[in-house]
């Protein structure tokens, strides 16, 4: 099925917030990390939302170009053209562009939509996250509400985060005090109060409660999930029933399943996975390195063993090792056997 339209993607975020469940969100930078995805996805028979961040798409791109836009460009194409091979629907998503990078990479892939909307093709990605915590509040607003009003005309979901979610992401480490890692009902308050000016526009809140990006580590942060529910309750109480936010859970690797369980209950439809599917990318082509470091390695005047250095003897073993990585999270977050398509 092709990735998800915009009428689609709204009806999958509906679908995860009434039944109680969430999508998880894959970061991928390789063609073989998408199809690892795809794969995930389809074989429990989850919709799912593939992204790509800066750092990710500029990789993705290769070492001598290093251009972001065109890296994600590329990897979005590849989902689109690969997506018409599974019976589930994939949105398409990028993932933390600060401030600084406004210009140089959400813009151009709005543009790019913009574009193909123009030639009567479907959008390139199904939402986009403009991530401005590292500003104030106010600051951030005041820049997601006309990218907000961009992204409505092109029927584009817009992710923003109020908040900081702590540890490293792409090389970009976010620190500060304490408090900033937990999102206020003020907050969220505000994030609707602005945001819902754009008539008709869809968003999503990523919100923070003491989440963090990379693994956990004992004594490290600790999560408040009734942040989420204090925040909703009170945009509730304010703007009514239909002002619930679909939130985003950043920092999921990790997560115990009690924490996980209790944000679903709050209006997470959302979980990035990350770090967890690295590891589960890597960790099955370090097994075979020191199964086979003697064919792998011309050693002693020896040839090796082309049947073990052949990059697909290995890459079909870490797509394998991260597919099922993903299948858990499609597990964690109940959404298995939750997609949309019918045949």
């Amino acid at each position: 099925m092709p990735v998800a339209d915009y009428q689609t993607y709204c009806r999958m975020l509906d679908n995860a917030r009434d039944n109680g469940f969430a999508y998880p969100a894959i970061n991928v930078t390789s063609i073989a990390s998408a199809n690892a995805a795809l794969r995930g996805f389809a074989e429990k028979k989850s919709d799912g939302i593939i992204q790509v961040s800066t750092g990710g798409a500029e990789f993705a791109s290769g070492l001598s170009v290093k251009n972001k836009v065109l890296g994600a460009i590329t990897l979005a194409e590849h989902v689109h053209r690969m997506a018409d091979q599974y019976d589930i629907y994939v949105a398409l998503h990028t993932d933390h562009c600060q401030v600084d990078k406004v210009e140089s990479f959400l813009i151009p892939l709005i543009e790019e939509s913009e574009k193909r909307r123009a030639k009567g093709l479907p959008n390139l990605f199904s939402s986009h996250m403009f991530d401005g915590s590292d500003v104030s509040l106010t600051e951030n607003l005041d820049i997601a509400v006309p990218l907000l009003e961009r992204c409505q005309k092109c029927e584009i979901i817009l992710e923003v985060e109020a908040g900081v979610v702590g540890g490293e992401e792409d090389g970009v480490a976010h620190e500060g005090p304490i408090e900033k890692l937990y999102t206020t009902p003020e907050d969220m308050i505000e994030v609707y109060r602005r945001l819902s000016e754009v008539k008709d526009a869809k968003f999503m809140l990523a919100a923070t409660f003491g989440n963090v990006h990379g693994v956990y580590k004992p004594g490290n942060v600790k999560l408040r999930p009734t942040i989420l529910r204090d925040g909703q309750e009170a945009v509730v109480k304010a703007y009514g029933k239909e002002a619930a936010f679909y939130l985003v859970f950043h920092g999921g690797s990790g997560s115990s399943q009690e924490d996980i369980y209790e944000t679903l209950g709050y209006g997470v439809i959302k979980m990035n996975v990350d770090t967890d599917t690295q590891y589960a990318f890597t960790r099955p082509i370090v097994e075979h390195m020191f199964k086979n470091y003697d064919g792998v390695l011309k050693v002693d005047g020896e040839v090796g063993n082309k049947k073990v250095y052949d990059p697909r003897s290995y890459m079909k073993k870490a797509e394998e090792g991260m597919a099922q990585r993903i299948m858990q999270a499609v597990d964690d977050l109940k959404s298995e056997g939750m997609t949309l398509f019918k045949k």
